[in-house]
This record gives structure tokens, sequence and C-alpha cells, in this order.
């Protein structure tokens, strides 16, 4: 069982995992060698994998490093501040709440402009799993670190006590939705920063589908909310821009039934299954208009998830198969040119009967990046696909933190505002 990190306390050394402790000491190295990039001349790579999974990339250094050399106070006390604030930038995100114990200035770095710039331009951390919950009348939160293969718990105690639900994450923040007791509620948050707010009340104010994407490049956010989860359809789209902080109206959804509640964000376009008319229902963000696409789904299709790719790719996940013994977890993709979703991988049998032990056991699926993640509802399970490198993999630890949660891909970040 992998252990869980809290983060609503600031761990001295003692308590921090080897794995912690052995990354925040090649970081201090790193620093003390006044390495920022380490160049092909001075690395040589014995062994490459993939970043996230169980496996790890191993590397040896032509230069002996010695780590119990002893730091000098009077000059690595006087590290240049844009040289600090681009070294703990490139510190995983979590781990940056362990430095913050070492003294003053580094525990107000995350609050630092020039920190916070450097943050914004260095590379994403690495996929992230974020599980939601509530236990006790207490909300729970905690995200799996697939880099640093580590559970860590983010304390949930900031936002208000209601009746909740987890939309979706996009660039660092989490959308919510749900009842204050009075009205229908929109909230948006930043787990790591605590910062958070109610979006103003919809035209339409009740239980809606919704989805939230956030523009990195001009520091807003979007959420775009389809049809009445209940099936009135005769609400209008209603988008809210943050820049603009308000809701705007648009053309009512054409499709007369919908296939699922799930919903798919890709290249600044929203998709959804229907049954009448068959096939997509695809919303472009700069017209606001909706366009049906005639693909039909394939044949004996239990059940069908939307799942958004890097760079245009659109994925279609399901079981197909009439009888419990020959069902199969097919992934479609579709051809945009053609209208027509093509079979690129099928789940091994043996992750297959791992991961659904019965036939009407009931999983979710959802997607970043190429990167689709498999969730079963009773056995707790995490099983991750690469669809670039066609690898199967479990997600390590999952047993605890996955059942009877609420889960999607994260990407932990400083820098993304909810204003």
């Amino acid at each position: 069982m992998v252990g869980i990190r809290d983060l609503s306390s600031l761990p001295g050394p003692k308590d921090s995992s080897s794995n912690d402790n052995e990354y925040l000491k090649n970081t201090i190295v790193m620093v003390r060698n006044g390495v920022r990039n380490t160049s092909p001349s001075r690395q040589k790579v014995i062994k490459t994998k993939p970043r996230g999974f169980d496996e790890e990339t191993v590397a040896t250094f032509s230069k002996i490093i010695h780590p119990d050399v002893q730091m000098e106070d009077s000059i690595w006390g006087l590290l240049p501040e844009d040289l600090l604030n681009e070294v703990l930038a490139r510190v995983p995100p979590f781990l940056l709440f362990r430095l913050r114990s070492v003294c003053k200035r580094w525990n107000s770095v995350l609050y630092d402009s020039s920190f916070l710039k450097f943050h914004s331009q260095v590379p994403s951390h690495g996929p992230c799993l974020l599980t939601f919950w509530k236990n006790a009348q207490t909300h729970q939160c905690s995200v799996f670190s697939l880099p640093l293969k580590t559970w860590y718990k983010i304390p949930f105690g900031f936002l208000p006590d209601w009746a909740f639900w987890l939309v979706g994450s996009s660039g660092g923040l989490v959308c919510f939705s749900g009842f204050d007791g009075l009205s229908f509620k929109t909230l948006v948050c930043n787990p790591l920063t605590q910062a958070w707010r109610v979006l103003p009340s919809m035209h339409y104010n009740q239980q809606r589908q919704l989805v939230m994407v956030v523009n990195r490049t001009d520091r807003s956010f979007k959420v775009i909310a389809a049809s009445d989860i209940y099936g009135d359809k005769t609400l209008p789209t209603e988008v809210y821009d943050s820049k603009l902080d308000r809701w705007s109206l648009h053309q009512i959804m054409p499709a007369v039934n919908l296939c699922s509640s799930k919903m798919a964000f890709c290249d600044s376009r929203l998709y959804l299954e229907t049954l009448s008319p068959l096939g997509l229902m695809m919303y472009k963000v700069d017209t606001g208009q909706w366009e049906h696409i005639p693909a039909k789904f394939p044949r004996s299709l239990l059940d069908g998830y939307l799942v958004a790719g890097a760079q245009k790719r659109l994925f279609l996940v399901g079981r197909i198969g009439l009888y419990s013994t020959l069902q199969s977890m097919r992934i479609w993709e579709l051809d945009h040119a053609k209208t027509v979703w093509v079979e690129i991988s099928k789940m091994p049998p043996k992750y297959f009967r791992a991961l659904l032990r019965l036939s009407a056991e009931r999983f979710e699926c959802f997607g970043q990046d190429n990167l689709i993640c498999f969730t079963s509802w009773n056995q707790g399970k995490g099983l991750l696909y690469d669809v670039d490198r066609k690898v199967w993999s479990w997600i390590a630890g999952c047993a605890l933190q996955l059942c009877n949660s609420q889960v999607c891909f994260y990407e932990p970040r400083f820098d993304t505002s909810i204003n």
C-alpha cells in the first residue's frame, strides 16, 4: 500500500519518504554545483522508461557527487533571487510544501511573482489523479502523482460545507457544482493555493451538464453548461467567461435524445453522444453553434465514454459483447474526415477480468494528453493506458482512494488564478 502525504502540515525531513528525500537531495546538489539543465555531454542515460508509471528513468553522472559535503551558509545563503526561484520552480509542486519549512524566505515563495513567473514557464509536473469524496460530513481530497508514485492528501476544509460534486479539472483549477441549500451553485478553486470563488448564477439556474476549460495563454477559464441533467431540452447553452465574469446565452442543443451524460472537450469543441439524431453533437465555442456529426457507434456497444486526447484526437471507450463471457473493452478514435470510428486498441483479457469481475459492474473512464484512465467503482482499481506507446499499467495504491470516489486527471499548478 502506498502511503499518503498530508499537505495540511509542513513536515520536517524525518517525516518524508525516501523518494522525497532523494529528490530534494538531488535538487540541493544541483544548486551546489550550479547546474540548471544537465547537458547530454554530462549525462549518460542507461535506461529510459515512460514517465509516470511503475518504471523509472535511471541515469549516472560523469562527475561523482558527494551528498555529504557540507554547504557553506555564507555562500549558499546569498543565492541570487532569480536563480533560487528558477530552481524551486522545477521542484514538483507537492514537494514544495516541505521546502517551505526551510526558512521564512522559502515559506513565502509561493506568493512571489518572480517564482510564479518561472513556475508558469516550466513543463508540467506530469499527470496526477485527483479523488474527491465526503466522509463524516467533511470533504476529502487526495492526489496521486504518477511521476512520484505517491498519494498526497490535500486539505479541503477551505470549501463551504455544501452538497456538491466534482465537475472536472483543467490547467490547475478544479470545478464543482451543487446546492448550498437554496439554489444551484458552481464553484471553482485552486487546491494548492486554496483560492476559491462561487460563479454568478446562470440565466437558467438549475442542475446542468458542465465542463470547464482553462486558457493559460490569457490566464482565463470558461465553463460551458449544456443540457439539463434531467432531460429538459428547452434550455439554451450557457457559457461563463472569467474575463467578463458573466454567463452568456447561446443556441439550444438540437439533439432529441442524449446517449450519455459524459462530455469531452477537444480542440475548442465540446462533444456529446446522442441517439437521436444518431452520432455526436459538437458545440463550437468560438461561434456558439451546435453541429451534428453522423458518426455511427460500433456494433454491440454496451456503454461508451468520450475521451479527449491531445492534438485534436477524440476517443470512444466502451464495452462490446452481448454475453458476459464474450465482453471486451475497446478503444476507437474518430476519423474526422470520414466521420467514422476506427478501432485502435483492445484491453487485454487479464486486465479486463481484473478491472470488471461482473458483467454489469460499473466503471469510469477519463483521459488527458492521450492517457486514458479506467477505474472500477467496486474493485477500487485504477488502470492506465498510454495511447501513444500502447502500454497498459496498474496504478499503485489505488484501492482505498478510488473506491466510491469521484476521480479526474489533475495538473497541479500554483500560477493558475481563479479570477
